[in-house]
């Protein structure tokens, strides 16, 4: 994986974190399901790359 792509991944997975933690502050749901998608997103990413990474390995 990319450094930069890891990067931009845990970027968004920590911001998703952080607006759903807002979201529960404030009791703001739809806050609190935007920090969920950003976090889900970010995984989904990290499989993404990571299975670019196998693959590339296994070429190599």
């Amino acid at each position: 994986m990319s450094i930069e792509k890891r990067v931009e991944a845990t970027a968004k997975n920590i911001e998703g974190k952080v607006q759903e933690v807002v979201g529960e502050m404030t009791g703001n749901p739809q806050d609190q399901a935007e920090g969920k998608v950003k976090q889900k997103e970010a995984q989904a990413e990290h499989i993404v790359e990571n299975a670019k990474d196998r693959v590339k390995k296994t070429v190599e």
